[in-house]
């Protein structure tokens, strides 16, 4: 269908210019931002929710993972700075031996706030980034931003695209990776609390630990139930359950509902978060009914958005490949690791492929960056990935390492191409912050 269109042209103030843009304030992108502001590089954030964190704290997509692995730390540095800080404020249970963090959602709110203004950033909440304007070369100019005082313009040098979406690569042009011919995009959830709980009975208090390396932590024993119910009262798709611990007694956030739908599409989305809606108070109903654990259950809360597992990927400078990672192969670039299994759901079914890294794998620099964008930095689950290997890398833990080094690396880049900076001086830095790339 070929859509009508009208011609807008207005005169567009400029807010601000900058040496580093970040665009997006999820795991990935507040802690690039507070990378790119102490390493001196002059820098502003654009968060389309008034809040940081992303999926963590809009999605409530918990426990944060992994963070060590083997029983070694995977992730170092402002990652695990943050989580020591948000464990000291009483909103972090770390989980041994893999680090795995159940959080409240509300001080991790907090806690990513504090740190993102003692960095010195300029934030710019409740925008949504609408266009960019390109030079000749491809090189981003600046953003336009919708807020809730009318259309801004931000000025940068160089930009990270932390969106989730890779909405500002696709905007410039960016190729993506294209296998969903082959490999339909994984199922999105909707989260959700569940208050009235008994969270002191033996089922629901073991499947809140999320602390068995090479186990997945869903509760068998309703998944089982809900497989035989499933036929019988009509259940929609579902995957796991997982039960988390919110740090408060009677509460669990609950990730259980599944569809398909395209999150790229705007249309598509918002059919798709309707259906999971009305699934989360199905489920519900379902639980209080079936499950003694449940019986006084409520939904207390439901996620801001749903939370896609996959959106877009671009192409690269280098395109990780399930071999290079499965076999933890440690390239000269390496500037951040992941140690999540390599986690598929299904779009269609109940079913999920969980297949267990021996080693944590690593991420290299040129994966976050497409060759010709000499200003555009990638940071987060859109970075260019096989479908296989991205099935790992796209959780929160490895998103804020790759934040990490994102950050660093755009503050190298402020007189330079992004391809251009010396990666052995990214590596040491990073080092020096605390990551573990060897």
């Amino acid at each position: 269908m070929i859509m009508r269109t009208v011609r807008l042209e207005k005169n567009i103030p400029v807010a601000g210019s900058y040496d580093v843009v970040v665009c997006g304030g999820g795991s990935a992108g507040f802690i690039a931002a507070i990378a790119a502001a102490r390493q001196g590089a002059k820098t502003a954030i654009v968060e389309r929710y008034g809040f940081f964190g992303g999926l963590a704290t809009a999605g409530y997509v918990t426990p944060i993972s992994v963070f060590s692995y083997n029983g070694k730390r995977n992730i170092g540095g402002i990652p695990w700075e943050f989580i020591e800080r948000l464990k000291d404020i009483g909103g972090a249970f770390v989980e041994q031996p893999l680090n795995n963090v159940a959080f409240d959602i509300e001080l991790y709110k907090l806690c990513a706030q504090r740190m993102v203004i003692e960095s010195g950033v300029d934030m710019y909440m409740n925008s949504i980034i609408s266009d960019c304007i390109q030079d000749e070369k491809h090189s981003i100019k600046s953003i336009v931003i919708n807020t809730v005082n009318g259309t801004k313009c931000i000025e940068g040098k160089v930009f990270i695209d932390a969106s989730g979406y890779a909405s500002i690569a696709e905007m410039i042009g960016v190729p993506m990776l294209q296998w969903h011919d082959i490999v339909p995009v994984q199922a999105t959830s909707m989260c959700f609390i569940l208050s009235g709980v008994d969270t002191s009975s033996a089922l629901v208090s073991k499947a809140m630990h999320h602390n068995m390396q090479g186990v997945n932590c869903l509760c068998a024993d309703v998944r089982s139930k809900l497989l035989e119910l499933k036929d019988e009262l009509g259940l929609p798709s579902f995957g796991g359950p997982w039960f988390c611990s919110v740090l408060h007694d009677g509460s669990v956030a609950v990730n259980l509902t599944r569809t398909s739908f395209d999150a790229c599409d705007d249309r598509s989305f918002t059919m798709g978060e309707c259906r999971l809606r009305e699934d989360v108070f199905t489920f519900a109903r379902v639980l209080r009914e079936n499950f003694p654990e449940f019986r006084n259950c409520y939904v207390s809360s439901v996620a801001a958005q749903a939370g896609p597992r996959e959106t877009r990927h671009i192409k690269g400078i280098h395109v990780i490949s399930a071999d290079e990672y499965i076999n933890g192969y440690h390239y000269e670039d390496s500037v951040s690791r992941c140690a999540h299994p390599i986690d598929i759901h299904s779009p269609s079914d109940q079913s999920q492929t969980c297949r267990f890294l021996e080693q944590a794998a690593y991420i290299p620099y040129r994966s976050m960056i497409a060759e010709g964008f000499d200003n555009l930095i990638v940071a987060g689950r859109t970075i260019s990935a096989d479908c296989e290997a991205f099935a790992s890398i796209r959780v929160q833990a490895s998103c804020m390492g790759i934040g990490q080094a994102a950050g660093v690396a755009a503050a190298m880049a402020i007189s330079s191409p992004v391809s251009a900076i010396d990666v052995h001086e990214l590596v040491q830095k990073l080092k020096g912050m605390g990551a573990v790339l060897d």
